[in-house]
Order: C-alpha cells, then sequence, then structure tokens
C-alpha cells in the first residue's frame, strides 16, 4: 500500500512540476517530461483535431504565445490517478490565468477545465507524458490578449 501510495504522489509531483515549468517557461524540463512522441489534444479550445507530434513541436508553438504575456498562473488539481497494463491516466482540474498589461484596462484572460494524461515509465523508470488533452469548460475576461501577446512576441522579434 505504501508503495502505491508513493507512486501517487509522484506522480502528482510529475504533473505539479510540468505546469510550474511550463509558468517559468523552462522549455528545458517541459520537454524532458515528454516522450519522444506525443499525443496532443487541444481541439476543445479551437485548435484543431488531435495529433501525434514531437515535443519540440509543442514547446514551439507555446514559445509563440506563452512568453507574450507577463505571467501565467496553471493550479491544478483534484487528480484522479488510475493505472493500467500498458499505462497510467491522470485527470486533473485545472485554471490557467494569463496575465498581460494592455490599454484596455482587462488585463486578465483565463481559461478553466480539465487534462486528461497518459503518462508511463520510460527506461530510466521516469515519467513521460505522452498523452495530453485539455478539456475545455469555459474562459472568462479579455480574450483578445491571445492575440495581443502573439503580436508583441512577434513584435520583440523583428526589433
Amino acid at each position: 500500500m505504501i508503495d502505491l501510495l508513493n507512486n501517487k504522489e509522484s506522480i502528482v509531483n510529475f504533473i505539479n512540476r510540468f505546469f510550474v515549468a511550463v509558468d517559468d517557461r523552462n522549455w528545458p524540463i517541459v520537454q524532458r517530461q515528454f516522450a519522444p512522441e506525443v499525443v496532443l489534444d487541444y481541439s476543445s479550445m479551437g485548435a484543431g483535431p488531435a495529433g501525434t507530434v514531437r515535443p519540440e513541436e509543442i514547446i514551439t508553438e507555446w514559445k509563440k504565445l506563452l512568453p507574450g504575456f507577463d505571467n501565467t498562473h496553471h493550479q491544478v488539481g483534484n487528480h484522479v490517478i488510475e493505472h493500467s497494463q500498458n499505462n497510467t491516466t491522470v485527470v486533473c482540474y485545472a485554471t490557467a490565468s494569463h496575465y498581460l498589461y494592455n490599454d484596455s484596462g482587462d488585463h486578465i484572460w483565463r481559461v478553466v477545465g480539465t487534462y486528461n494524461f497518459e503518462i508511463a515509465p520510460n527506461e530510466h523508470n521516469k515519467w513521460r507524458i505522452h498523452l495530453l488533452r485539455f478539456n475545455l469548460k469555459f474562459t472568462e475576461g479579455n480574450e483578445l490578449l491571445p492575440e495581443i501577446a502573439k503580436k508583441k512576441i512577434k513584435e520583440s522579434t523583428v526589433s
């Protein structure tokens, strides 16, 4: 029983570290937490169908958006962990707050939903993400902030 509890705690810590690394823009840590190929599904956010991609592709896309915000904050909880023969699934609630000072005075865009993860240990017995799916419940705040953030990044790379 203790091994299962320690295993669950290690899984929750792994998921939490992933989101902390994303918020810190610590891309090397984020990349190491992914398997060599990942099923990525943000279709609930209008990002098109799920697909299998390499971690570098995910991070390249995230770099086009997330650094444009002054801050992001992912808060996750209510982790539900299920083990099967071949993998481990984790479902957790998530709130992602995105802050970007702008002239509108409406500086926050918040996204609320759940994440589904499929994780498995690699050959070094380290957890790796094989599937990452976000399930949107609702958004609130300034829904123009993602475009403002992207524009901010483009402008900073031009100058």
